[in-house]
């Protein structure tokens, strides 16, 4: 045996190229027929010299002298192979196609997925959150009104008592998931007085019956009402401090409560965690109805509610047009928003077109890769138009431009307000997102003896942390929206009290207890759904 000169390969006695790199190879001159034999019975050791000129690889000289690409023929059968496979595709019917393309997906999905960043989020975890307001009052003899939101326990389905209802009469099994449950509430005055605030704020206690701290703060839970010492929105915690000159207050507003995991998204194989509740009856762009299918759901109720294409007026504003009025939500007066709905829709595949579930996945997708989160955000939010044509927003901008694009096509979206956390529970923020209404096909409602009416989700939607009809214990809800076409109610939880004269206020959040944690955790991809 002998080595190639140029790749050093092992090659054979009597090899006159390198079948490694292609080269033609120069053989030693025998001085007799003896001295071959031995050659070729390898008791000589090989020698090779160089050629002048390295040939191209696959190249080779024939016994005519004649130079011939030996991978020639290789290569054409290649070339060959794929032109009839590619053929072959064209032939195919478009069912067969398709089928081709989601089993690719598939793969393709799994892959990336592989190599995706994440959020991390507990399972069940039970905590006490509290939100604190510090007051100071500078100078003169002052006071400051405050309201404070009762939380309430929240499940999977709020509006109803059961899951979907049977056209046979049955009752489901399985009621509605708890997502979160208040254990407790208390309202600490000044990190020492302590006054325990019934669930629900009920029994009430009417200003009439207010509690006077030691410092002469009054406190009271009164219910809803219209007289000005009642709660606007649902039922609250409310106190009037009293403060002199250079005097400050501290307010801890502590809640405990245990909080579970939830998606109404039946998530792909390649994304689900069967520990966390819910999944197995969400909907799915192959579960998903129409765009029309929505008014047959829940009455309309939702849609009456929550698809008006203009929301919340706040005001009038002037830009290079001239005067306009700027809605929080606004799905008709400006080009952006059309614009940036026709652009989602067309990467929406053939015959999904009116797929509810793939355009609303489809807009969640195009903000989150497109809108950047501006941590420096104005007081006043941004419009859903102003958010989407400056390309940047903070939670409620987000959302206000989120909402816009599914009323383009009448899908019913509304507000959500409380706080957010990280997965140690160690940082905290007020934080807005929202939930929207999807319904079930009538296809998949009938093949389960579903009636049309309960046919439908209504699932948490977090655009800014990647959360696609999910809940997660990091998010405390404090508020969800109640129908109001004025906004008015919105306006009353941003602004719950009267601020007087020179006192100041600053709001925080923080983890006063993490009591239980140990249900674990499970990853959120930050990877958009291949809606093929």
């Amino acid at each position: 045996m002998g080595n190639c000169p140029y790749c050093r390969s092992v090659t054979l006695p009597g090899d006159t190229i390198c079948y490694s790199c292609g080269r033609v190879l120069a053989n030693i001159k025998s001085p007799n027929f003896a001295a071959e034999q031995q050659f070729n019975k390898g008791t000589i050791e090989s020698t090779y010299m160089k050629t002048k000129k390295p040939t191209k690889s696959g190249m080779v000289m024939t016994h005519k002298g004649k130079r011939r690409n030996i991978m020639k023929r290789r290569k054409n059968r290649f070339r060959s192979v794929v032109m009839l496979s590619l053929v072959a595709f064209i032939m195919l019917s478009p069912q067969a196609r398709e089928h081709i393309f989601e089993k690719w997906a598939g793969v393709e999905e799994y892959i990336q997925l592989a190599a995706a960043p994440y959020h991390l989020y507990p399972i069940e975890t039970t905590y006490t959150m509290g939100k604190t307001i510090d007051f100071y009052n500078a100078a003169g003899n002052s006071y400051a009104y405050e309201s404070l939101a009762i939380p309430t326990n929240i499940s999977s389905l709020r509006d109803s008592n059961s899951t979907f209802v049977y056209t046979d009469g049955v009752t489901p099994n399985d009621s509605p998931e708890a997502i979160q449950k208040i254990n407790s509430i208390k309202l600490i005055i000044n990190d020492a007085e302590i006054i325990n605030v019934p669930l629900d704020g009920i029994p009430e206690k009417p200003f009439a019956e207010k509690i006077i701290t030691s410092n002469g703060h009054s406190i009271w839970w009164p219910g809803v009402g219209p007289s000005n010492n009642d709660c606007k929105i649902g039922n609250c915690v409310r106190f009037n401090l009293s403060l002199g000159p250079g005097e400050s207050a501290r307010i801890t507003f502590a809640v405990n409560l245990t909080s579970t995991s939830y998606s109404w998204w039946d998530w792909p194989s390649t994304r689900s965690d069967s520990r966390v509740a819910g999944f197995s009856d969400g909907i799915s762009l192959d579960r998903s109805g129409t765009f029309n299918d929505i008014s047959e759901r829940g009455g309309g109720s939702k849609l009456l509610q929550f698809g008006s294409k203009q929301w919340y007026n706040r005001g009038t504003l002037i830009d290079e047009n001239g005067p306009y009025q700027d809605y929080a939500i606004d799905a008709i007066q400006f080009d952006i928003v059309e614009d940036t709905a026709d652009i989602i829709s067309a990467s929406i595949p053939e015959g999904r077109s009116n797929n509810a579930y793939a355009f609303a996945r489809a807009a969640f997708d195009y903000l989150h890769k497109n809108v950047a989160y501006d941590k420096n955000a104005p007081l006043t939010s941004r419009s859903g138009p102003a958010c989407l044509a400056a390309s940047i927003g903070d939670c409620d901008d987000q959302t206000n431009a989120y909402f816009s694009l599914l009323r383009t096509k009448g899908i019913p979206g509304w507000y959500v307000f409380g706080a957010l956390t990280d997965s140690l529970f160690q940082e905290w923020e007020g934080h807005a997102w929202g939930y929207i209404l999807l319904p079930m096909s009538d296809s998949w409602c009938n093949s389960r003896n579903i009636k049309l009416d309960s046919c439908f989700v209504e699932g948490s939607v977090d655009v800014v942390n990647n959360k696609w009809l999910l809940h997660t214990p990091t998010a405390y809800i404090d508020w969800i929206e109640d129908p109001d076409p004025s906004g008015n109610l919105v306006k009353s939880y941003y602004q719950p009290g009267n601020r007087c004269c020179d006192v100041e206020r600053t709001r925080s959040f923080s983890t006063l207890e993490l009591l239980d944690s140990t249900g674990g955790t499970f990853q959120v991809k930050k990877l958009a759904e291949n809606l093929r």
